[in-house]
């Protein structure tokens, strides 16, 4: 049941993401947008855990995770630019 709830999250969380950032290099889909929200629920657990805001194994929620998913945008856009 863990993966399925971290799936739904990281897909709602890539969804608020890229509804914060649209654009046309932006990754698409399903399956992309899932894993968009789950390497930024990855990349906010990751920064939160090294500022202090988590105990160590202690994950980001729902907020850190959109947070976290528009910061992986953000790069994506910016290596998806030098490449076009």
């Amino acid at each position: 049941m863990g993966l399925l709830w971290t799936i739904l999250i990281g897909f709602l969380a890539g969804l608020v993401a890229k509804w914060f950032m649209p654009g046309d290099k932006e990754p698409s889909g399903f399956i992309m947008t899932t894993i968009l929200g789950i390497v930024g629920a990855a990349v906010a657990s990751y920064l939160g855990q090294a500022i202090g805001w988590y105990r160590a194994g202690e994950g980001a929620g729902f907020i850190g995770a959109v947070v976290g998913a528009v910061i992986v945008l953000f790069i994506y856009g910016k290596f998806a630019s030098r490449k076009a």
